[in-house]
């Protein structure tokens, strides 16, 4: 009688102990499930944010193209064909009308033709058109003839690797970029030289953007400017990396990878 007592106690404590396990383990899955199901909706989130972000982005960047090439027919058609209009009346005034002032009239044609000159090249790099034909290679380097005129700069543009074309939306989005980061040392680095690195590598495009100016501090996050906040947008939209290094009077370098893919 004892033994049965002693059996059945025992089998009690077994059963509750099956019960126990069973019950942790329950509770254990359904934390489990509760966690990758959580891990899912963030996921989702995160996907959802991204593709919004990368959405707004495109747009940003469209806008910005519209409008480039917005203003870039207005150079073109309005204001250019206005100086060249000038130009031809200048050069078409009977001799009487221009006695004694050959000198002014000849200086005033040659203002004219540089300026025609001038806002043709600038309608140019507004325009995609250069990138859309001739790629970013050729675009940059017409890019970089119009600040060498200026004689302030020692511009150096290498190129090396297997050339690649990238599909054109992604060379005019990064063709920007190097104009965006031109148009950073020109305003605000006080640089004599600028060093532009392009390298065609096995599985992505690397390009370094380097100048000796005055830099900036980068432990404030507001000494970059928005100059440098739209070269990191536009290389997201890329699936790029941008890595910058800038330090005091010594320069700003920017580099950036790319993929192909």
């Amino acid at each position: 009688m004892h033994t049965t007592k002693s059996e059945s106690i025992i089998l009690f404590i077994v059963l509750c102990s099956i019960l126990i396990l069973l019950l942790v383990f329950f509770i254990a899955w359904i934390v489990y499930r509760y966690q990758q199901k959580q891990n899912a909706y963030f996921k989702t989130i995160e996907e959802i944010k991204a593709t919004h972000d990368n959405m707004l982005l495109q747009s940003q960047v469209e806008m910005q193209e519209m409008t480039l090439q917005h203003i870039s027919r207005e150079i073109h058609d309005n204001i250019g064909q206005k100086l060249a209009l000038a130009k031809l009346l200048l050069n078409t005034l009977p001799p009487q009308a221009t006695a004694g002032i050959s000198a002014q009239v000849d200086s005033s044609v040659e203002i004219l033709s540089q300026a025609v000159t001038e806002l043709t090249d600038l309608s140019r790099s507004m325009s995609n058109e250069m990138v859309l034909q001739n790629g970013i290679i050729k675009a940059t380097e017409t890019e970089l003839s119009q600040i060498k005129k200026s004689a302030v700069y020692e511009i150096n543009f290498d190129v090396s690797g297997n050339t690649i074309f990238l599909e054109v939306n992604r060379e005019l989005i990064l063709f920007r970029v190097i104009q965006e980061s031109l148009h950073n040392i020109i305003k605000h680095a006080k640089a004599s030289i600028i060093n532009i690195n392009l390298h065609y590598g096995e599985r992505c495009l690397a390009l370094e953007i380097a100048d000796n100016g005055t830099g900036f501090n980068m432990e404030d996050p507001g000494s970059a400017g928005t100059g440098i906040k739209n070269i990191q947008k536009r290389i997201r939209l890329l699936n790029g990396t941008s890595r910058i290094n800038s330090i005091i009077n010594k320069g700003t370098k920017i580099n950036i990878e790319i993929p192909f893919t």
